[in-house]
């Protein structure tokens, strides 16, 4: 096991060798999502609403939660395929509200279907890929310690404000800036992780 903050600035050698940040030093379903998912960049629409609920989903809650339950959600939620979330009723809440898979949160449901059909709405107008992605900074933080990660930006502000405007919900800043971490249009991995500039998005 890891020892904790082994270097300092909340950073973690493993036993592998490699330096990840302490929250994803030990848990290895964190460590395996850090190594290989967070920060790398999603460009398609179904991948991009996928992560857009799943954000969701997790305000007030761990991001752990949500990744032990991601494969109980894709069931649910019919693979994030908008079409398919967008054609859900009153029946399938009901259903979903008694799925113990995933977290059974009303508003959160009713968002996640309104959601979709947003993202087809937004299709006529450069759809959801393109508006997300325009709102990548001219230059991405470079965060040496936890301390200096961010929780919101105004790039996520604006881009929380504009997603409400086309009819979107459970978009709010602090939600958009850990989807734009997610899928690497800011690169928040901590100077000196072996992951800091590997989404080919940023080189700093």
């Amino acid at each position: 096991m890891a020892e904790k903050d082994s270097l300092g600035s909340g950073l973690v050698a493993g036993e592998d060798g490699l330096v990840r940040p302490t929250w994803a030093a030990t848990d290895p379903l964190l460590r395996d999502y850090y190594d290989t998912e967070w920060g790398m960049p999603i460009r398609d629409e179904i991948g991009l609403y996928e992560r857009l609920s799943l954000e969701a989903f997790q305000s007030g809650l761990s991001w752990a939660t949500v990744l032990r339950k991601r494969p109980a959600f894709r069931v649910a939620f019919a693979e994030f395929v908008p079409d398919r979330v967008a054609r859900f009723g009153e029946a399938d809440v009901e259903r979903l509200m008694g799925d113990a898979g995933i977290i059974r949160n009303r508003r959160k449901i009713e968002a996640t279907i309104g959601n979709a059909r947003a993202t087809i709405a937004l299709r006529d107008d450069g759809g959801l890929p393109a508006l997300i992605w325009s709102y990548r900074p001219v230059a991405t933080p470079a965060p040496r310690s936890p301390e200096e990660v961010a929780s919101t930006s105004p790039e996520s502000v604006a881009l929380s404000k504009e997603l409400r405007r086309r009819g979107f919900a459970f978009v709010g800043p602090t939600t958009m800036y850990a989807l734009m971490e997610a899928v690497g249009i800011v690169d928040d991995h901590l100077v000196g992780s072996h992951r800091r500039g590997s989404s080919g998005v940023w080189t700093t």
